[in-house]
């Protein structure tokens, strides 16, 4: 590895490591606030918002590192001038990180929230309705780590066989933010 290489290896992964530990303390921060105050259908809602955008991002990451070898059909929508189609390009040629971001950020912080937040809930749960703490504990963690696996398991076949179209309508989004 060229020492560029290596500086620039060194400069994402501390960049990642900042931003991970950011987007984990607002995201951390408005869920020990709103989950404790909510009702219990609210809290359920929010984890499974969490558990919804972990899969979302993991399909985003897996589409994005899939497509990524074969950029042809972004290039010819790029010459044609298609809204969106300039910016997966840009996704593409940066997949490693993208999917880095999106699978293991987001999705990574999604799945620590969602299991910080169901304890929450699991404790609201025991208080109001005075059931088992270990029962309600135990079911509460695996209600949250099935629907996460499962919904993952899922998404990454989706992802792998829908790549291009994924990226494309992920990338129309980006672009309207991103000049």
């Amino acid at each position: 590895m060229k020492k560029n290489d290596k500086k620039s290896r060194t400069n994402w992964i501390i960049k990642i490591t900042l931003i991970t530990f950011i987007i984990s303390l607002i995201f951390s921060g408005i869920s020990e606030v709103l989950i404790p105050n909510l009702n219990i259908f609210f809290g359920i809602l929010i984890v499974i918002i969490f558990i919804l955008l972990g899969v979302i991002f993991d399909m985003i990451g897996v589409a994005i590192t899939s497509a990524s070898a074969n950029e042809s059909p972004f290039h010819a929508k790029s010459a044609k001038k298609v809204k969106g189609a300039k910016t997966a390009v840009k996704l593409l040629k940066n997949a490693d990180k993208l999917s880095s971001f999106c699978n293991d950020v987001i999705g990574d912080i999604c799945g620590i929230l969602s299991g910080s937040a169901g304890i929450t809930i699991a404790s609201n749960i025991i208080n109001k309705f005075n059931f088992n703490p270990l029962i309600v504990s135990l079911l509460v963690t695996s209600i949250i780590a099935s629907l996460t696996i499962g919904g993952k398991a899922l998404g990454k076949g989706i992802a792998i066989k829908n790549n291009t179209e994924i990226v494309y309508t992920f990338s129309k989004l980006i672009s309207k933010f991103y000049k």
